[in-house]
């Protein structure tokens, strides 16, 4: 019998669901302290997930919950820049 693959999951940080990594956008804080949205989602660095919801983003950042996983106070560019792609 072949093994069934396991699917990996991430919990967003705005609704706490845990969902299907694929179905999640990922930010990423590279050791330089750039922030940028990984597309690709195989960029190195320190990541945060969110559902590809404007509600769990606007709870992210009304709880500081994207602050506190990226460990660092994350510019507003970016996060009009989240609230963009959601838009699409």
């Amino acid at each position: 019998m072949a093994k069934l693959k396991k699917t990996p999951m991430r919990q967003c940080i705005g609704c706490h669901e845990n969902k299907e990594k694929k179905e999640l956008i990922r930010i990423v804080k590279t050791n330089t302290g750039e922030i940028f949205v990984d597309k690709s989602n195989k960029s190195n660095g320190r990541g945060a997930y969110l559902c590809n919801d404007i509600n769990c983003l606007e709870k992210a950042i009304r709880s500081k919950a994207l602050n506190r996983s990226l460990k660092i106070e994350v510019p507003e560019e970016i996060l009009h820049e989240l609230e963009d792609s959601m838009k699409e």
